[in-house]
């Protein structure tokens, strides 16, 4: 049977903090950039014209924004899908490195 894991310890490793270390500085920015973008759409529009101009034909770029957060969402999932891969490895090599300092 396979025992649990000290949290406590892998809490306090170096390894544990580093990678915490890396998720934050990669949340953070993307994170702050999803909220300034997603609602400058409703601040833009409440508060100025700017985005009622015409951008392409008859579609102004309130609508190209609007797209845009589409493309914007897709992105970024794809950003944090392909880090979070490096980030379960980190976190495996983590648990292993945990369970050879209990043995």
């Amino acid at each position: 049977m396979e025992s649990k894991p000290n949290y406590a310890q892998i809490y306090k490793s170096k390894s544990f903090r580093h990678l915490m270390h890396k998720k934050k500085r990669f949340l953070l920015p993307l994170t702050l950039f999803f909220l300034v973008f997603y609602f400058m759409l409703p601040v833009l529009t409440s508060y100025t014209d700017v985005l009622n101009k015409p951008a392409l034909g008859p579609i102004s770029w309130a609508w190209v924004f609007a797209f845009g957060q589409f493309v914007m969402t897709w992105t970024l999932c794809v950003m944090y899908s392909r880090k979070s891969r490096d980030w379960d490895r980190d976190i495996k090599r983590i648990r292993e490195q945990a369970g050879r300092e209990e043995a």
